[in-house]
């Protein structure tokens, strides 16, 4: 794929790594900034990276516009030559499906969605042909899921399931926002899940709710410590359906500091991703579940 450069005034380059949305293009978007962190050219004071793109913030009396320009398509040139592996993490992340917070909200708005006599679960299943919620949840679980970006709300993270185009789920958004949106709410709109972030507005069909805390400004939960937004860019996830049960044991270790998300570092190859995509995400779980 070949990417397209445009300045945005004097302080932006935005770059277009490609039109469609692809496992191959978040990648080359990731290894790009990545390559731009690490090379630490001057001048540069922000990078933003987005699903097929990413944007540079630079100072033009330290860095000529031509010359950033260039800098970026020569990093673009050697992130081709090089191997497309990631260093990265692969966790999981508990859902409790069809629970009965995002049940009361979605009610409340069934006005503004396409089916208003389906639950967002069920309208979901029904587009993508399934004949229950129960072998959608097995979809939607099914497979793991790259972390594209992080953004748009804090530290709310996009997420793209690692699974063959002819398999993906594809739902649109409700038809007009809503105002309410419960907090660590997992969400869906066209081919990308998410997790809300905080409580408020959203637009995105609502599958379920995780315990687990993935943004804390206040940084009271142990492993945000260190950092208050969980995700990263390139991070692997599996979700996990949970029960009533489970959701509320894990609630109790959240609020006395015990909660810790099972998390393994691995190492992901695009190319033997592209060769055996079962396979890799066999090894996957195998590495997460310590198999």
């Amino acid at each position: 794929m070949s990417s397209r450069y445009t300045f945005g005034g004097d302080e932006h380059i935005f770059v277009e790594v490609d039109e469609e949305m692809s496992l191959e293009a978040f990648f080359v978007s990731l290894s790009m900034t990545n390559a731009v962190r690490n090379a630490n050219i001057k001048g540069v004071t922000e990078i933003c990276p987005a699903n097929a793109s990413f944007q540079i913030k630079f100072d033009p009396d330290v860095i000529h516009p031509d010359d950033m320009m260039k800098e970026l398509k020569r990093l673009e040139a050697q992130a081709e030559q090089g191997e497309n592996v990631l260093e990265t993490r692969i966790i999981e992340v508990p859902v409790y499906y069809q629970d009965p917070w995002t049940y009361d909200t979605l009610m409340r708005f069934r006005e503004r969605h396409q089916d208003p006599s389906a639950t967002d679960i069920e309208y979901a299943a029904s587009i993508n042909g399934y004949d229950s919620v129960e072998k959608f949840i097995e979809a939607h679980s099914g497979a793991p899921w790259f972390v594209s970006m992080v953004g748009f709300v804090s530290g709310l993270p996009f997420l793209y399931q690692m699974v063959d185009r002819s398999r993906q789920i594809q739902v649109p958004k409700y038809l007009r926002p809503r105002t309410d949106t419960p907090r660590q709410t997992v969400g869906y709109g066209g081919s990308f899940s998410c997790i809300y972030s905080v409580r408020g507005a959203g637009g995105y069909q609502m599958f379920g709710i995780t315990p687990m805390p993935i943004y804390d400004p206040e940084q009271s939960v142990p492993y945000l410590k260190d950092f208050m937004v969980f995700f990263k860019p390139g991070d692997i996830v599996r979700f996990k359906p949970i029960n009533r049960e489970e959701y509320d044991a894990a609630i109790a270790q959240v609020q006395a500091g015990e909660y810790m998300p099972r998390i393994r570092n691995v190492r992901f190859s695009l190319s033997e991703f592209n060769a055996d995509m079962d396979g890799t995400n066999a090894k996957l779980m195998e590495a997460l579940y310590d198999r």
